[in-house]
């Protein structure tokens, strides 16, 4: 769909600095809720890390840049024997999981704040080989000790710290919503190989966002 307003939301800060290190891009402008510039017309958002600043930030742009679609590309935390470092991960649906209630139903928490993302806007075959699948979100890394519970309640093969908050506000504003995330490193019930090693995080953040960038216009640039 050409002439829409475009509108990518960029998450983690060590997203967003591989971002503006791929793109180069000239006429950065702060807001309240973060930096944004517009590369080959579309607007790059800094959205923040943690569902507060994307719950935030996703409003933020929406009511500020009233985008036609908005698409959040980043990165997730896969778990090990179930997805490969380096798949990026189309999301079909969306689960906040660290809701923890106690006075009444807590699955019609879980299910209050889960969303399915309507993607029969995309083109069939898809732009790229591609896997899609569900993304759970918490304010937290993956705990070790969480994941047979989490593969059994939700089939989990990755998580992130945004996309749920992301997908629900959008679907609430009624915006189509893209996201892409692509797997930086794995976790298992031995460790995590990003824990206590950052550096593993950041260099493949960087090698997933270039991959991103470089196939975002097959994405969100098809005619009508």
């Amino acid at each position: 769909m050409i002439n829409q307003r475009i509108v990518v939301l960029i998450s983690a800060d060590s997203e967003w600095q591989a971002v503006k290190s791929i793109l180069c891009p000239t006429g950065i402008t702060a807001t309240p809720m973060g930096e944004v510039f517009t590369f080959q017309n579309i607007t790059y958002f800094h959205g923040g890390w943690g569902k507060i600043s994307a719950a935030a930030t996703t409003q933020y742009a929406i009511d500020h840049f009233h985008p036609d679609l908005l698409v959040n590309l980043g990165t997730c935390g896969g778990l090990k024997g179930r997805i490969e470092r380096g798949v990026i991960l189309l999301v079909t649906r969306t689960i906040v999981y660290d809701i923890i209630e106690q006075m009444s139903d807590p699955e019609e928490a879980i299910a209050h704040y889960s969303t399915d993302l309507d993607l029969s806007w995309l083109p069939d075959p898809l732009p790229y080989p591609i896997q899609p699948g569900l993304l759970i979100s918490a304010d937290r890394d993956i705990v070790m000790t969480d994941i047979p519970d989490l593969i059994q309640k939700y089939g989990v093969i990755a998580a992130d710290w945004e996309s749920g908050a992301i997908a629900w506000v959008a679907k609430r504003n009624g915006i189509r919503c893209l996201i892409l995330r692509g797997v930086t490193d794995l976790v298992s019930a031995s460790g995590g190989e990003a824990y206590d090693n950052i550096k593993i995080f950041h260099e493949n953040t960087r090698l997933i966002l270039l991959k991103l960038i470089d196939q975002l216009p097959a994405w969100v640039l098809q005619e009508s």
